[in-house]
């Protein structure tokens, strides 16, 4: 029988045992395998527990993410939604609301707490584990980002102690279920408590939002604000100013619907400029040229040449002017008037008077909630008003010398400064106790070509000012109604116009067919709001103001 072949060198001998370097590998690849095992049971215990966890969840039906409304998935409860305003109403009952989350905040495990908000209402929420009630669904709830839109069910119950950080003071919701409708991005690029605070002192600057108050907190700059405005218009201050902006256009129109006034609405878009002046936006009108209207001034007059014995408007203005300063806009809104007299331009000034002091005192019984509000913030003195029939009539030669023995050097004809006119408004509060007034008879050289000249003295001028706190939020006047006269003022204008001219001819025109003596007014409705409420600056009167940088958003 043949001896075995001798073995190959090198290789290995079966009875022979393994190194110790195969024995280390092996052992670390049995620990990586029970640490793989490890693992993947614990994520299944995880996930079991989760289920378990959830399977228990006795408020997983009562709140969460609704799916987008109006989007295939959604469905429509037609559950009746309730208004905070009447939260007395429904003490002890279940109500469901729309609100939003100004605030969330997790207390404990079992515990959370929301400030809610709808419109300038805030109120209190709780959301308090029990055997009805999950600590996931708290968890939940607490964690809500801010500005968050939700849909709350909950019990309104009255507290013992008034609630500080909510407007609403003696009710709390204690929630039973809570739906997030629509999910708010954080961070904010803005916060909506910032926007609550005053704007720096300075309030044009970009660097403005580095102020701070006493307590630490920053002071956000009006063009950061501005930057953000949906966000800024968020704050109950400001919904407050626009509430009481629509409602000066409300009471505006009531009370001269009561007088008769039609409401009319102009063009605004003109073939050129009518007014003489180069402060006019042109823009391109299909293959020619055109303009922004500066006024409804021309229209209005042409619309008591045509028979309307009293017509006023709302609407828009533009003013190409370079002016960078806290009461100019280069679009705003104009509360306009125009009406015939019988015997005297006063008869005019006389109804617009009665109409700014019903204004005033219906702000002060309807609006009172939100003036209050704003005025909270930026402190200001109360808006004194004279009697009615009482409003300080001043003739401007008179305001001139008050201004001189105050101290000032002006002659009989130099317009006002916006300085001097803040100074005579002061002058008059001493006086005549009166924060509204009209200045009366202003020089004809510092007013428009269409003005009537006093028949008292050729220099001056059947016009007038209205001043709030200082500051002019009107200016009106008799118009001249003949055509031969109003030709004439219009060549010697400074600078002249030509009656003949493509803006000016059928205005011109209208008054060659007989029109009977009528006069009107200009108001600037940002500028009432701003000095009703104290306001620093008149962009923060503006939804989207435009001034001579800003034409965005």
């Amino acid at each position: 029988m043949a001896e075995p072949a001798p073995a190959a060198a090198g290789a290995s001998d079966p009875t022979k045992e393994p190194s110790k370097n195969a024995l280390k590998k092996a052992q670390k690849e049995k620990e990586k395998a029970e640490k793989k095992a490890a693992a993947k049971a614990r994520e299944l215990a995880e996930r079991q527990k989760k289920e378990a966890a959830d399977a228990e969840d006795v408020s997983k039906d009562s709140y969460g993410e609704l799916p987008l409304t109006g989007s295939k998935d959604f469905k429509v409860t037609g559950t009746k939604r309730e208004d905070l305003s009447q939260i007395a109403d429904f003490e002890d009952k279940e109500i469901t609301f729309r609100a939003w989350v100004e605030n969330a905040r997790v207390q404990s495990a079992k515990l959370a707490f929301l400030n809610l908000r709808q419109g300038l209402n805030t109120v209190q929420a709780v959301v308090a584990a029990s055997e009805k009630l999950s600590k996931q669904m708290v968890k939940f709830s607490g964690n809500v980002s801010t500005e968050s839109t939700v849909a709350v069910t909950g019990l309104v119950k009255r507290v013992k102690e008034p609630i500080k950080s909510a407007t609403i003071k003696d009710f709390e919701i204690h929630i039973q279920k809570l739906f997030v409708e629509s999910k708010a991005e954080v961070p904010l690029p803005l916060q909506v408590e910032d926007a609550e605070r005053p704007i720096p002192s300075e309030g044009l600057g970009e660097d403005d939002s580095k102020q701070e108050e006493s307590d630490g907190r920053p002071l956000v700059g009006l063009n950061t604000r501005l930057n953000n405005r949906t966000i800024d218009l968020r704050a109950k201050i400001n919904h407050a100013i626009f509430i009481i902006k629509g409602g000066v256009c409300a009471l505006f129109q009531e009370f001269l619907s009561q007088k008769g006034f039609i409401l009319m609405q102009t063009p605004k878009i003109l073939g050129s400029a009518s007014e003489g002046g180069a402060s006019v936006f042109e823009v391109k009108y299909f293959d020619r040229p055109a303009c922004l209207a500066q006024s409804p001034q021309f229209y209005k007059q042409m619309l008591i040449a045509s028979r309307f014995q009293k017509v006023m408007e709302i609407g828009p203005v533009f003013r190409a002017e370079n002016s960078n300063t806290a009461r100019h806009l280069t679009e705003f809104t104009g509360l306009d008037l125009e009406m015939e007299f019988q015997e005297h331009y006063y008869e005019v000034v006389g109804v617009l008077e009665e109409l700014m002091l019903f204004i005033f005192t219906e702000l002060n019984k309807r609006y009172k909630k939100e003036t209050d509000l704003v005025r909270s913030v930026y402190h200001v003195d109360e808006f004194k008003l004279p009697e009615a029939g009482k409003v300080p009539r001043i003739p401007f030669s008179e305001g001139i010398q008050m201004l001189r023995d105050a101290g000032e050097d002006l002659n009989d004809y130099d317009d006002l400064s916006t300085p001097q006119e803040k100074k005579l408004g002061r002058l008059v509060l001493e006086k005549y106790g009166s924060d509204f007034y009209t200045l009366d008879q202003f020089p004809l050289a510092v007013r428009p070509a269409y003005t009537m000249p006093s028949p008292h003295d050729p220099k001056y001028s059947n016009s007038y000012d209205m001043f709030m706190r200082g500051q002019e939020i009107c200016s009106g006047a008799q118009r001249i109604h003949d055509a031969e006269l109003l030709s004439k003022q219009m060549r010697e204008h400074d600078p002249p116009i030509d009656p003949n001219g493509a803006g000016t001819k059928d205005y011109v025109d209208s008054f060659r067919y007989g029109c009977p003596p009528h006069g009107g007014g200009g108001f600037g409705l940002e500028r009432i709001v701003q000095f009703w409420l104290g306001l620093p600056n008149i962009r923060m009167a503006s939804l989207f103001p435009r001034d001579p940088v800003r034409v965005t958003p």
